[in-house]
């Protein structure tokens, strides 16, 4: 397993396919809300299985946080700690860049996964493409 920050074009449109196969396709968000006009200046991630890219995320810089956004994995591959492995990665960015907050909008059925991570719930239920989300923070 190999997660690395995206620097080709050809990663980025990998982890435009990992996107597209989990939201757009299992969970049916509409593919104009999926892709949107932050992915230019986001940072992306990407997890390799055996040069097969299996996960996705990206990062933004919002106000004094690190915003963890669009985290995915193919779902033959959820469940064996390679979502753990991305937002580890991604956390270490954002310490690098000097901030001490990560911050996301989790999907309700995966709170739990980001709690084990250290992440606290700050929002009530909101939807977000017609899926319920929570607001999470996290003190790095």
């Amino acid at each position: 397993m190999n997660t690395k920050k995206v620097n080709t074009r050809e990663e980025l449109e990998h982890a435009y396919k990992v996107r597209m196969k989990v939201f757009v396709e299992e969970q049916n968000v509409p593919p104009e809300e999926e892709l949107d006009e932050h992915d230019a200046s986001a940072t992306h991630f990407l997890t390799y299985d055996n040069n097969h890219p299996i996960a996705a995320s990206r990062l933004r810089f919002v106000d004094e946080y690190g915003k963890l956004e669009r985290i995915c994995v193919l779902k033959d591959y959820r469940g064996k700690s390679y979502g753990k492995q991305i937002i580890l990665e991604m956390e270490k960015v954002i310490t690098e860049k000097g901030y001490k907050k990560a911050k996301l909008n989790a999907q309700t059925h995966a709170e739990a996964f980001y709690k084990k991570l250290g992440y606290e719930t700050v929002s009530d239920e909101f939807l977000d493409a017609g899926i319920p989300h929570v607001t999470m923070i996290k003190k790095l």
